[in-house]
Order: structure tokens, then sequence, then C-alpha cells
């Protein structure tokens, strides 16, 4: 490790992220700049990745957790050769530009993960090291070790502070995730000034307690990051937390060490005097020869090990032609043949969580690549995959995963687990979605397959009472972008909702699920739910439209039939998923809900809200716009007025003097 090399490297990051900041007149310099150091150590000696070859199956991943210092990453790509050219780095923050205000995975290549919510990057990154171990376990055989990497993360204080964090590292020191290493950016400094005011607790202290491997150094002293990251290399047993004490904005004559250069331009005499105490030239986005050399050296070895690599998988293949097959399929995002094959019958009441669980199980036969569990809730969530070991320290070729009582930290650690490849589902009651929003949002922002399993889904879950129903939860997930919210009616429904989100490798997908029973309705139709919505049941002449989606479908039912007895034809449409709903053509939709028939009632054990667009001006939504009660279920029902004969009352209201 040539020293000199890596300061020209470090002060060449420097000036690009102060650039890069000034010209956007936007953006954070400080934590670049004070980490450049170590992140030039990592990146030119340790870090393997080939350039060329972004999505290597067995490079190393690095998450810059503190995602506000995106243009340190930005400088890291463009150095060692990635697909990011210095054009791209001057462009930053500007519209269709590769070099967004935080990294952006999928946009921009070498960003293995969405970060910017500060927490979430660690988070997702025990997730990452997570699938290395179980994948290694799984894949691994003798002289044949084709997953063999680490997973390294730059994180700050904030990253420290957020709660998810601590999750996410208590559940890395319980499994033992050896090859997780975290340079921390010890700065002492957060956007209110120094971290004193705020965040005085022993870090180190607390990493030890979760079970890591700690260690303090002088991030600007090159030689020894580069000692603790051998020290955390050689523990296979422990993650690693490495304490870097740098100063935010290094270089800086006036501003140095201030939380001033957090989150904002040096500005241009600031920049001047910074470049000439570096000793480097005052040109804009200034870049030294040997930093493209030293980085690009570490792509180039990266890149023979990656050929190597592919020689080794060569070999693999030869020997385990089955486990080459499946691994190279779980890689790809492809799904074998067959694994659809369900040889289920439901010919009872059961509850949806219940039948998700039997589905679950039968799913996993042919989905190997299929793992979760949940939080401390698998026996309520049906989650468990039955005779399949659970996931502990050293014993990581199972399927069970206990994340214990850790929402959020489940959910962030399941979008690393997606990004590896694997198909994770996690489990909780609905209304404990708000603990996963964070992570759930950044899932559909990357476009993630993720599978949450949200049972208990209403007023249904009966006697827990109001800080367990779930009320508002529905439209709230609804409005997220990129999530299908789907709430089964029935056994055979839940069936193809898990199908549909399976299939969506680009989509998370909630399960919203009952605690009640449900009497199962028609396999053949429940194929609709592909529609998002479709007529589950229908009559001649038709005068109102009554819709609903989960438990409440078969109240519908229930009004039909007695809207029936007086002459009124009632069709009943199921509507497990608006989202896949709306992505119908129009004449599908009009062919579900014609426009011709404006009296529509709506039922849903939860807020109106967003009914509106499917009842029209005419139509009535039947909910609760209020919190729940303790109660058992079938008195709350009827007590908030969602019964078969309220809807049809509200129907009847609709159509009176229409009828002949």
């Amino acid at each position: 490790m040539n020293s000199s090399n890596l300061i020209a490297t470090a002060n060449t990051l420097r000036v690009l992220a102060m650039d890069g900041v000034q010209k956007a007149n936007s953006g954070h310099p400080g934590m670049p700049m004070g980490m450049a150091d170590a992140a030039s150590v990592l990146w030119a000696n340790y870090l393997k990745f080939d350039p060329k070859n972004p999505e290597w199956a067995d490079r190393d991943r690095f998450v810059l957790s503190a995602g506000h210092g995106s243009m340190l990453l930005y400088g890291l790509l463009h150095l060692s050769g990635y697909d990011l050219s210095l054009e791209d780095l001057k462009n930053f923050r500007q519209w269709g530009s590769k070099t967004p205000g935080h990294p952006e995975y999928g946009h921009t290549a070498g960003v293995e993960t969405t970060t910017g919510p500060l927490g979430s990057g660690i988070s997702t990154a025990v997730g990452m090291a997570f699938a290395e171990r179980w994948s290694a376990a799984k894949f691994n055989r003798p002289d044949f070790s084709i997953i063999n990497h680490r997973t390294y993360v730059i994180a700050g204080d904030g990253d420290l502070m957020e709660g998810v964090s601590s999750e996410a590292s208590s559940l890395a020191g319980h499994w033992g995730l050896g090859r997780l290493i975290v340079l921390y950016d010890d700065n002492q400094i957060c956007i209110e000034g120094a971290t004193d005011k705020s965040f005085t607790e022993d870090v180190l202290a607390r990493y030890a307690a979760y079970g890591w491997q700690t260690a303090r150094v002088d991030g600007h002293d090159t030689a020894a990051v580069a000692a603790a990251l051998d020290t955390a290399i050689a523990d296979e047993e422990r993650p690693s937390l490495i304490a870097c004490r740098t100063t935010i904005g290094f270089g800086s004559p006036n501003l140095a060490g201030s939380e001033k250069t957090h989150g904002s331009p040096l500005g241009a005499d600031e920049i001047r005097l910074t470049k000439e105490a570096l000793g480097v030239p005052l040109t804009p986005f200034w870049t030294d020869p040997v930093a493209y050399e030293t980085l690009g050296e570490a792509g180039r070895k990266g890149a023979k090990g990656r050929e190597s690599w592919e020689k080794l998988l060569a070999g693999y293949a030869k020997f385990h032609p089955e486990l080459a097959a499946r691994f190279m399929q779980m890689m790809s995002g492809l799904l074998p043949n067959g694994w659809d094959d369900l040889p289920l019958t439901f010919d009872k009441p059961l509850a949806t969580r219940a039948s998700s669980g039997k589905i679950l199980n039968a799913l996993s036969a042919n989905l190997p690549a299929l793992l979760g569990g949940s939080a401390d809730l698998a026996g309520s969530n049906k989650t468990a995959i039955e005779g399949a070991a659970s996931v502990q320290k050293g014993e990581f070729d199972g399927r069970n995963i206990h994340f214990g009582v850790r929402e959020h930290g489940m959910a962030s650690i399941m979008n690393g687990m997606a990004l590896h490849g694997i198909i994770p589902y996690g489990g909780t009651f609905l209304v404990f979605a708000d603990y996963m929003r964070g992570a759930m949002r950044l899932a559909a922002l990357m476009g993630l397959g993720t599978i949450y399993v949200l049972t208990h889904d209403s007023i249904g879950l009966g006697e827990d009472g109001p800080t367990h129903q779930p009320i508002e939860t529905l439209a709230s997930l609804r409005a997220m972008p990129n999530l299908n919210v789907m709430r089964p009616a029935d056994a055979w429904e839940t069936a193809v909702a898990w199908k549909v989100a399976i299939e969506n490798r680009q989509t998370p997908t909630v399960l919203a699920l009952t605690r009640q029973g449900l009497a199962p309705l028609d396999k053949e139709k429940a194929e609709g739910v592909r529609k998002g919505a479709y007529v589950l049941s229908d009559a001649a002449d038709l005068h109102v439209i009554l819709m609903g989606s989960g438990s409440e479908v078969h109240i519908a039912l229930e009004a039909q039939a007695l809207l029936a007895q007086k002459g009124i034809a009632a069709r009943v449409v199921s509507m497990p998923c608006w989202e896949l709903f709306e992505a119908q053509p129009q004449a599908y939709k009009d062919e579900v809900l014609p426009p011709a028939v404006t009296a529509r009632v709506s039922m849903e054990a939860a807020v109106t809200q967003g009914w509106e667009k499917y009842t029209g001006s005419f139509g009535a939504a039947l909910g609760i716009n209020h919190f729940g009660a303790s109660a058992p279920f079938e008195t709350l029902y009827e007590e908030f007025g969602l019964t078969a004969v309220a809807m049809a009352d509200a129907a009847e209201q609709l159509v009176t003097g229409r009828v002949k």
C-alpha cells in the first residue's frame, strides 16, 4: 500500500466532492472530505469489484449508508472505472443525471442499494451479509467456494442514532455475520452542531454488547485504517465496527470540523483556500492521474478475480450441475418450472392467514430461494416453513428466520436479501406496518420483490382492541407508489395473491390477511385477482354494484341475496388489489364497473378514503372512519354497521325510484 498514492486519491475525492456540490449549489461536501482517506484505503486495497461487470455475483458489496455524502461514492466509482464520467459528476443533482442527490439503486452502476434515509443503508447491508452467509451455506462445496465475499459499509453518526440500525445491528451480532465490516465516520458533528448535544453514549461499548468486534482509529491515518481492516477481516465470527475519528470538511482552513460543511457548499473562496492547503491545482474538477491509476488497478485486479471465479463456477457446474443451475437461476431472478403447482384443497372456512401458511409451505417446496420469518409472530402470522431448520449463528442452512420484535430491521434486512437474489418474506400484524414503512418505501423505490405477510388485517382481530386494529393502514399503504396491497377474500384468492407476489420481482407486495375464518369462494374466478378486481357474483338487468375486499366480500354476497329478495339485481365485485386493477385497460375496468351503473356501494373494515374513486359521486362507501374497540369481532361488525343489512339498505336507497 503506497501512502502517497492513497493521499493523492483522497485529495482527488475531496476536490470532486467540493466542486460537485459547489457547481450544483446543493449537497454535502463535509462527509466525503472527512472520509476520503478511509474510503481510499478500502477501495484501493480491500474491496473486490469489477467495474466492467458490476453485477458479478461474488463481488464485495459496498454500501454508503451516509448517503448524503454521495459525491464520495460517485468519485470512487468514476476513478475506479465504472460507467460514470467526469461530466456525470459535473451534473451532480441535475435533471436526468447519473448522480442524484442520494445514491439510487438501478440508476447508477455500482450503487448497491438506495440510501439517504439514515440507518437504512447499514440495516440493508446486514441483509446483504446475511444473504452471503446463507448462500454460502446453500451452495458452497469443498473446493468450490463460489460465494466468498464481504459487505462493507461507511456509516455516520446519524445512521447509528436511528433505531433501525440498532435493530439490524443486534441481529448481525446474534447471527455472527463476520463478513460485515462497518467504517463508522466518527466526526463528532451532526447538523445541529457537536454530537455531544444529543449523542454521548459509548457507541463501541454498545456494539461490543451486540457481539461485534470494535476498534477506534485515526480515520486520516491510512496505515491505521488498513490495520483495523486486517483485524476485522481475520475475525469470521463477529461483524466489525471501526470507528474512524475524522474531521468533517478535512482540508478546509476555516470550516473543517464545523457543521457548516455538512449540507452546504463551501463557497468559491473557501474552495480556493482548501485546494491551496491540500496542495492541489485550483482547476475545477481537477483529478490526479495517480488516483485513476490507484483505483483503476484495484478494478483490474478485481476483473482478474472475476475471471478466476468464472472458471471456478464452470468447474462447479461440471461437478454439481443441479446446484449450479439453482444458483444461476436465483441470481438471475428466474423462477423454476412448476414453481406454482399447488396441490391444495380448500373446502371449509379458514382464516386467510391460515390458508396463507399452507400456501407458503406448498410454494417453498418448489422455490428454494424463498425464505423468511416473522417479527416474533410466526405462530400468528403462519410464516414458518414446516420441517425446515431455523437460521442461527453458524447454522445458516435453514429457511426460517427469527427476526425478533424488530419490524423495521426485518424489513430493511429483507431489502438486502432481495438485492442478493433471495425472495424474502416477513410477517407481523398489519397495524405494525407503520414500524416498517421506511424500509417498505425503499423497497418500492428500488423495485424489489419483497413480500410482507401482514395478518390481523382489520377490526376482525377482535379483543386486542384499537391499538392492534388497523383502520387507516390500508389507505396509507395504497398511497405508496409501486406497492401492491392485496387483501384476498378467501383461500383461493390468497393462493393467487401469493403467486402474483412471487411473480412480481420488481414490485413489493403486502398480503393483508384475516384472523377470522372465511368460507372458500370460487377457485376458477379467483384468477381474477391477477387483474386486481373481478366479478365474483352477477345478476341480470343490473341495478347496483356491491364491492369490497377481504372479509367484507362475504358481507357483500349476503347483501346481494337480501337485495334479490326485494327484486334488486346486484353484482358483487371482489377488489383485492387496487393497484393491479388500475393497471388494467380501461375496457376491462368498464366491464367490471360499468359506467352506466352509478348505484354502487363499497364496504371495507377500514377508512373509506379512496373508495370514492370506485363508488363515484352517486355511490356510498361503508367503512370505519374512527378507531376500533376491544370486543369479539362479531360484536364490532354489528356495532360499527358493517353488516349485510347495512349494505343492502344503502344499496336500496341508491336505487329506489329507478327499479321498475
